[in-house]
């Protein structure tokens, strides 16, 4: 069986349409040709605006004029992670999917249901024609995973509606109102490089196997870090056996939590043998660790190609010491919603450019003031230890409404149509609704969506049994819009 073959058949032949649209985050030229022509193509009346967001409206249904105006909004892009040794083109290639044990996944790649079943959705119900529903206006959004590029460049005034149903939420049954706020933090470290001291021997620390994951829904699961990993292994081994670090490559995403990183490094030859058992017992160790929760992971180290220089003493050990006291994974824990990370650090990336160190962590939190004051230390770690440094891309946390009038709506129609209550709930990912609540202020806003596993990885998968009833929900909802306020 193919994802195609599968009910509800609105959901799946759209989502089938998008994993065939290579969409990696800030290469979304050709999910926007296909979404501008789809949207004509349909009779939809479609714009896309100066960014590449692109927006459709469809008219009511004849007596549901009246009800309020609802936004559909999901994003377009996707996360590009694959496993090592993949193949796989995501500027030109299909996304492969295949179906296991009840599961949508991909073949070592991300899936994209994050958020392209959103989208799916979405694009389901613009083009039907056997739902009911008041005026619908779909929004969707590029570059969603590495900046929020379409929520912050929205203009106000564009969409007509008073409701935004955004789709990007990822357990069924649950409604999100409200989100984490991020910023983006980064230093640099400008080395002098060296001559190769005599007589060493050239080694490759690479660190792979990690499950990763989303950097805000993951990380709470205590996953290793696999920049984390390395760093503590080559900080000890300096100090031990004298390692000189001549470059570094780690992590691949600013909202993942890496899960290879890699580095050339040499050690004296007379502390060869030794070195490489350090090696062996520091993989033990680790693995012993995470037992349990990292069962893949392997840390190699394997004979390499001497490099011509390493970086100069001092900022290499600024470096070490920097990544062992960076803040990451869960910092603090919600009093307000059990069982919900409030403020988290994900050590994303260590990479080298134009000769230059960079390191790049992402900061959540759902209380805007913890996450200033931590990026703060952040810095403050990095400056102290001879980096340049700075935070960019903060955007808004999303602030729980409990008054909420779609809220209360979609919490009845749920127990009407499944029997039970949602669970009401805030999340630790970013989700757009913050940047564009900013925008349009009089928008009452809830997230949903299927039941979507490991987004960011590899093993990102979709659970099929869950899209029907997220379906139904949705367009029960839609039903059962209130009607607009008239003025006296």
């Amino acid at each position: 069986m193919t994802i195609q073959e599968l009910q509800p058949s609105g959901i799946w032949k759209n989502f089938h349409s998008l994993t065939q649209i290579p969409r990696p985050s800030k290469k979304e030229a050709k999910v926007i040709a296909f979404m501008k022509q789809w949207g004509e193509d349909h009779g939809l009346e479609t714009m896309v605006d100066d960014c590449g967001n692109v927006i459709m409206r469809k008219p009511a249904t004849p007596g549901m004029e009246n009800r309020k105006g609802v936004i559909l909004q999901a994003h377009l892009d996707m996360v590009p992670q694959k496993n090592d040794g993949n193949p796989h083109d995501f500027e030109n290639d299909p996304i492969e999917t295949h179906i296991e044990d009840g599961w949508v996944k991909a073949n070592g790649t991300t899936l994209g249901a994050d958020d392209g079943l959103g989208a799916a959705a979405a694009m389901a119900v613009l083009e039907a024609t056997d739902i009911e529903h008041g005026p619908v206006e779909a929004l969707f959004t590029i570059d969603e995973e590495t900046g929020m590029t379409g929520a912050n460049l929205l203009k106000p005034g564009v969409l007509q509606g008073d409701i935004l149903l955004n789709m990007d939420s990822e357990t069924e049954g649950e409604l999100y109102v409200g989100c984490a706020g991020g910023i983006d933090n980064i230093g640099t470290w400008t080395p002098s490089y060296e001559a190769v001291p005599a007589g060493m021997v050239a080694y490759k620390l690479f660190v792979k196997g990690l499950k990763g994951g989303h950097s805000g829904m993951d990380i709470n699961l205590g996953r290793a870090n696999a920049n984390k990993v390395l760093n503590t292994m080559m900080l000890m081994a300096a100090e031990k056996y004298g390692l000189r670090m001549a470059c570094i490559d780690g992590g691949s995403l600013r909202n993942a939590i890496p899960r290879e990183a890699m580095a050339i490094v040499v050690v004296p030859e007379a502390k060869k043998a030794e070195f490489e058992e350090y090696a062996k017992e520091y993989e033990e160790i680790v693995k012993e660790e995470f037992e349990g929760i990292e069962p893949e992971m392997a840390i190699l180290c394997e004979p390499a190609e001497m490099p011509k220089q390493v970086i100069d003493l001092t900022t290499q050990d600024n470096l070490f010491c920097a990544i062992a006291r960076y803040p990451n994974g869960v910092i603090a824990m919600s009093n307000d919603f059990e069982g919900t990370t409030e403020t988290s650090s994900n050590l994303a990336t260590i990479k080298m450019d134009e000769g230059k160190i960079v390191c790049a962590s992402l900061t959540r939190s759902l209380v805007d003031a913890d996450k200033d004051k931590l990026a703060a230390q952040i810095r403050k770690n990095l400056t102290d230890n001879g980096a340049e440094a700075y935070s960019t891309g903060d955007y808004p946390g999303w602030k729980p409404n409990p008054d909420s009038p779609i809220l209360n709506t979609m919490k009845a129609v749920y127990k009407a149509k499944f029997g039970k209550e949602p669970k009401v709930m805030v999340i630790h990912a970013g989700l757009e609704c913050g940047i564009l609540g900013s925008k349009y202020p009089h928008w009452d806003m809830v997230s949903f969506g299927p039941t979507l596993v490991h987004p960011h990885s590899p093993d990102e998968a979709l659970l099929i049994e869950s899209v029907a009833p997220f379906w139904e929900f949705l367009v029960e909802t839609l039903k059962n819009i209130p009607v607009k306020e008239t003025v006296a």
